[in-house]
């Protein structure tokens, strides 16, 4: 006796965001090509039919949760990861990175902040007529409007709206094609956090202006003997202030710096002698034997903790970042709550010191060094009479010889 065939239910077709026509696998055959499987994201180059602009962002980020700034970074999150991560969901990127002509204005280390940062890159734009000089070419310039040209995309709306809520975009300008964040940059400043636990913050700064000037800062930083051949930087200011805050009595202070460029960890090195200094563990004096790098190698000392490190605002001529008024107060609400929640958490951190902890535990190995982290005391070596770090001339050394074998 033959048997019936059962017919199997016709399996519904899903669209899963494929280009039209092209069906997924499972559904009848309409003659035309198969989907392809793809990648996270989308193809920068099917944009190519979009105008684009060259503009410079403003970025703001807390960095305590990210590997850096940089998407080199051998670890994940980081900073650009986040940014390259929105700016495709907006559909804003129109080409790879290379045609975009991206560059940043400063490379922060993991777990530092900033609430200045800058990156120039093409971006889709809606105004057609813009020239290769971010200029309007047609016969009417675009008047200005709620604080960006009328018809534009609001990059800082756009883009906030999908970010993570420890980044921002802060502002946006057109820049030229000629613009780099990094090589156009006039100069960037920082500002190091700390609380004053009976610190001589007179003596650290004595000890700080010497750092004002052109000097070979290679005993402030970590060496790079591959890419970095200068250790020459500028200094252009030091100051040590009080910040607007207070703590079981002890007062939050800032160190604010500001230099044409900084080398790899120059900024904490330099706040990590000056807490030396400012502890009586060494004299101002100590500033200038480190300067002298013609007679004196980088003794090995830790550096500062990278939390309190924030990068405050790299300054360029003649850019001026603008945001909708919508944008920006959106940005002030946001900013306004995390600092609300902040301050809950404080609350709740100070609720259990009050509440379980006897407070004289750990008050006699309290360093203030580590600025409120109770650690066990050491005795102190001099700078001067520490074991030293290879020079620059030993690692290249190294290096050629290391290229002889390979």
């Amino acid at each position: 006796m033959m048997q019936l065939q059962e017919k199997k239910p016709k399996e519904k077709c899903e669209n899963l965001g494929e280009e039209r026509g092209e069906l997924n696998s499972g559904c009848k055959k309409s003659g035309r090509k198969k989907a392809t499987p793809k990648t996270p994201g989308y193809d920068t180059r099917i944009m190519n039919h979009h105008p684009r602009r060259y503009v410079a962002l403003k970025v703001m980020y807390f960095g305590q949760r990210f590997y850096g700034f940089s998407l080199e970074a051998q670890m994940d999150p980081t900073v650009e990861s986040e940014i390259f991560k929105a700016l495709e969901t907006t559909r804003l990127l129109i080409g790879d990175r290379k045609e975009i002509q991206y560059s940043r204005c400063g490379r922060t280390d993991k777990g530092v902040s900033a609430v200045g940062q800058v990156i120039a890159l093409y971006l889709r734009s809606k105004l057609k007529e813009i020239d290769a000089h971010n200029k309007h070419s047609g016969e009417t310039v675009p008047e200005e409007q709620d604080g960006q040209p009328e018809g534009e995309i609001d990059y800082v709306r756009v883009l906030n709206g999908v970010l993570p809520k420890d980044i921002r975009i802060v502002g946006w300008c057109p820049v030229p094609s000629g613009f780099s964040a990094r090589f156009s940059c006039l100069s960037r400043e920082y500002k190091y956090f700390f609380w004053n636990d009976n610190l001589n913050l007179l003596v650290m700064e004595t000890a700080g202006k010497k750092l004002i000037g052109e000097h070979d800062f290679r005993n402030f930083c970590k060496m790079d003997a591959v890419k970095v051949h200068n250790y020459r930087r500028n200094v252009m200011s030091f100051e040590i202030s009080p910040c607007d805050m207070r703590f079981e009595g002890h007062q939050l202070y800032a160190i604010k710096i500001k230099g044409s460029a900084f080398l790899w960890h120059q900024v904490r090195c330099m706040v990590a002698v000056l807490f030396m200094i400012g502890q009586g563990l060494e004299s101002p004096e100590v500033i200038d034997a480190l300067l002298d790098t013609r007679t004196l190698r980088k003794p090995q000392y830790l550096m500062a903790p990278e939390i309190p490190l924030v990068l405050l605002s790299c300054e360029f001529e003649g850019l001026k970042f603008s945001c909708s008024s919508d944008a920006g107060q959106a940005l002030h609400v946001h900013l306004e709550n995390e600092c609300r929640l902040y301050h809950l958490q404080a609350a709740i951190f100070q609720e259990a010191l009050l509440s379980h902890l006897p407070l004289s535990i750990g008050a006699e190995n309290k360093d203030s060094s580590s600025n409120g982290v109770t650690r066990k005391k050491a005795s102190h070596v001099p700078l001067m009479s520490r074991e030293t770090e290879p020079s620059y001339e030993e690692r290249r050394a190294k290096l050629e010889t290391a290229k002889l074998r390979a």
